[in-house]
């Protein structure tokens, strides 16, 4: 009997980690605006209650406002091979 061997394609592999990696950076992305957003709020609290207010005020610390994406990033952009 004899079997016939085929060269293994790489190719493939790197094309579908290529069609994957807009998706992975999308996620990326939405975990680390999630954590800026948390460190936001928390810093926001912090300037709030007693004793960061105090301090806040004589330091001159002001809050800061949450990461809001623009209305047309929600659109993901299109990838042609």
């Amino acid at each position: 009997m004899t079997f016939e061997r085929y060269p293994e394609l790489k190719s493939n592999q790197n094309f579908v980690a290529l069609l994957n990696h807009p998706a992975t950076t999308e996620n990326r992305i939405t975990v680390e605006r999630r954590n800026f957003n948390q460190a936001v709020r928390d810093y926001n609290t912090r300037l709030r209650l007693f004793p960061g207010s105090m301090i806040a005020r004589f330091s001159g610390y002001q809050p800061k406002a949450f990461f809001e994406a623009a209305p047309d990033a929600a659109t993901v952009p299109k990838v042609k091979f």
